[in-house]
């Protein structure tokens, strides 16, 4: 019961599922696009500007320190994460539309959670500033390495990234953390003390994003290429990186004789991937029409992640 009530109550589960139910019921067309993107790209710099303002500099030091974890971490997140997420494209290239499976390999690109996984996490009683630390950093370099690994593996399918597409993401993404994090000293106390609107800030851009993405999907008539059997082959994909994530983590941990907290920590930092993240990367790389269709495995991804994560963290906690 308490696993369920746990998934329940998750509201960002139910603001997702309420924004692509929107989006494929009263999509957003003409200029109401337009003005959807404006106010995804304001949201989305403001996105990074709390995160610079949150996450202290003294936690990057300290766990930076912990070369081990971090390194499996960063290792698994964008190397075994990567290399299933290519395979999963690859076998689906034939059998769904091409984007897809592009979706699949745009998943495996991705950075881990910064919020839920330091959750999951403390409800499991492990490393928490190693997971705060391991995400942040995770995050950070995904910015770069998630879109350049993208555009390299994604080229033999005709996807290309061009310049204007990096410097936006420089502009959007990065440059507010970097002032983020020059403000902090100011600003950081006041950030911590409406954790709850800060929070909720993330949770309703990222559902802005997901539905102006869909709307453009709806729209453009993508949801009607795909096929009963197609869906159940995106599931079966979903399944398997799931259980490549989760089971993959935890054995890289138990490999490298990590101590209990932190294999905890490898587990949900390694295994969950972000949709803070990949939404943004999606509204800036890709036109709406393409965005929601690579963007559906992520979703669903997501979503999942976290239903998965309850009870293994409730699991956990009691060793």
């Amino acid at each position: 019961m308490q696993n369920l009530r746990m998934i329940l109550t998750d509201k960002f589960i139910w603001l997702l599922t309420a924004a692509l139910l929107l989006a494929v019921t009263v999509p957003v067309h003409g200029a109401g696009v337009r003005i959807g993107q404006t106010i995804t790209s304001g949201g989305i710099f403001l996105i990074f500007l709390l995160h610079g303002i949150r996450l202290e500099r003294s936690e990057v030091i300290d766990g930076i320190k912990n070369v081990r974890l971090q390194g499996a971490i960063f290792g698994f997140v964008f190397g075994a994460m990567l290399l299933m997420g290519l395979l999963m494209s690859k076998l689906t290239d034939n059998f769904l539309p091409l984007d897809l499976a592009l979706g699949f390999l745009f998943l495996g690109v991705l950075p881990s959670t910064v919020q839920s996984a330091t959750s999951y996490c403390a409800i499991a009683n492990g490393n928490v500033a190693g997971s705060v630390v391991a995400s942040a950093l995770s995050n950070l370099s995904g910015v770069i390495v998630a879109p350049v690994l993208f555009a390299v593996l994604a080229s033999a399918a005709g996807m290309t990234i061009t310049s204007d597409a990096l410097v936006r993401i420089a502009t959007i993404l990065l440059l507010p953390f970097v002032l983020g994090q020059l403000v902090q000293p100011w600003a950081r106390s006041w950030v911590m003390a409406h954790k709850a609107l800060t929070g909720w800030t993330d949770k309703i851009v990222i559902a802005i994003v997901v539905y102006i993405s869909f709307s453009g999907a709806t729209v453009a008539g993508t949801w009607l290429q795909i096929e009963g059997q197609q869906l159940t082959i995106l599931g079966l994909g979903i399944a398997l990186m799931l259980l490549f994530g989760f089971y993959g983590a935890w054995s890289l941990g138990g490999w490298l004789d990590l101590n209990r907290d932190d294999r905890k920590t490898l587990l949900f930092s390694g295994a969950q991937k972000s949709i803070a993240i990949g939404a943004p990367f999606a509204a800036i790389l890709f036109p709406p029409e393409r965005a929601g269709m690579i963007l559906l495995p992520l979703l669903i991804y997501h979503m999942a992640q976290l239903i998965i994560s309850a009870p293994v963290a409730l699991h956990l906690s009691k060793d």
